[in-house]
């Protein structure tokens, strides 16, 4: 599966943005998803994820963005949002889409996934 991340932009601190990652196959349905963000001199890091299908709908976030970030998805158009309200400017960062089969428990971890998105750069101004 390939992966097309898309919608991020500069925005006011307090503004909102909603990335968008489609993916190239059906076969998106059976896999997790998972929104990953990395700013200049970090390790990226975790945000966000939302089970596949089947799993009863499982959303998980960082700590640094619950309340203020929503993940879903559409699984008839292969796609899979990051809605961010209340942005800081140290949401600032390159963000990134990945697929996982991993088990829920590690879908935190980098390391199991195994296809990434291109990246789509979010700048939060204050």
């Amino acid at each position: 599966v390939q992966l097309q991340a898309s919608g991020g932009g500069l925005v006011q601190a307090g503004g909102s943005l909603r990335l968008s990652c489609a993916a190239s196959e059906r076969t998106f349905r059976n896999f997790h998803m998972g929104w990953f963000r990395q700013a200049p001199g970090k390790e990226r890091e975790f945000v966000a994820a939302i089970s596949r299908s089947g799993y009863g709908s499982s959303t998980r976030y960082a700590d640094s963005v619950k309340g203020r970030f929503s993940i879903s998805r559409d699984n008839a158009k292969n796609t899979v949002y990051l809605q961010m309200n209340g942005l800081k400017p140290e949401d600032t960062a390159a963000y990134y889409c990945a697929v996982t089969q991993i088990v829920w428990a590690y879908v935190e971890d980098t390391r199991r996934y195994t296809t990434w998105g291109q990246g789509t750069q979010v700048t939060v101004s204050s």
